[in-house]
């Protein structure tokens, strides 16, 4: 049986040392691929080297570990094999409100600094977890569903009253979209790219500080980057392999849905 290999981002040189030399200590055989300091290097790295274990820090710079977890489970349907996905281990300084989140989904997690005594229990549930997925097919489809209840329980969401207008920049004016309006959102480079039936307008508010003031009844996301009005959809398409996409009306261009998102569309 060929050793378990994991990979480490933690923004925090001294801690990413911390915790590759106890689970050195805890986990002799556990062989660490690499260790990078950013959410978006973790995402290039997790592909190319296809570790059995992610150590992902929740705060990095660039992209937070559970959205880098998020988008990995976008990318890995098309560029690896789903029963590859490997196990997640979420790194956070202590925060009753992430722990809580974390023992609700059953995901693993590592207090900072590294307490071994946490980190032992860690360790076996993760080899207990990698010992499973060699014997059955791994349940890629339950760690989409903790990902996606984790993503929703870390993001604080609005009370209401909901967001009614979008301040937009158009030239040397403000215009004041109403949120009616609005077919989708896209998230474009440094900017949210902000669609009407007739209209495109940028504002530069991430689509992550958005997506919280939008009544979610409306507005559903299904893809990273995209937040869709759900009445405008028109039909869902399935292609041979599998994958969502889906067309509003009035408009010829087709929207992809992420597997991470794809459960939002079942037939009744």
């Amino acid at each position: 049986m060929n050793a378990a290999t994991a990979l480490i981002a933690e923004d925090e040189p001294l801690l990413a040392q911390a915790l590759q030399t106890e689970l050195a200590r805890t986990w002799p055989t556990l062989r660490v691929l690499a260790a990078v300091g950013d959410g978006p290097a973790a995402v290039r790295e997790a592909l190319a080297l296809r570790p059995d274990v992610l150590f992902l820090d929740i705060r990095m710079p660039g992209q937070s570990g559970l959205d880098a977890a998020a988008e990995l489970a976008e990318r890995w349907e098309g560029e690896a094999a789903p029963a590859c996905f490997p196990a997640l281990v979420f790194v956070t300084a202590y925060d009753q409100y992430a722990v809580q989140a974390f023992e609700a989904q059953a995901v693993d997690y590592v207090l900072k600094p590294v307490q071994p005594a946490r980190l032992a229990r860690t360790v076996a549930r993760v080899q207990a977890q990698l010992a499973r997925d060699r014997q059955a097919a791994p349940d890629f489809e339950s760690t989409l569903g903790q990902l996606r209840q984790l993503l929703a329980a870390t993001t604080q969401a609005s009370a209401g009253p909901w967001l009614t207008l979008i301040q937009a920049s158009v030239g040397n004016t403000i215009r004041m979209v109403p949120v009616d309006e609005v077919r989708y959102f896209e998230a474009a480079d440094k900017y949210v790219a902000v669609f009407t039936a007739d209209h495109e307008y940028l504002i530069r508010t991430p689509l992550k500080e958005l997506l919280p003031q939008l009544d979610p009844q409306v507005f559903w996301q299904v893809h990273r980057g995209t937040v869709v009005r759900a009445d405008a959809i028109d039909n869902v398409l399935r292609d041979e392999a599998g994958k969502l996409s889906l067309c509003l009306r009035g408009q010829a261009r087709r929207l992809p849905v992420s597997r991470l998102y794809a459960h939002l569309f079942k037939a009744m």
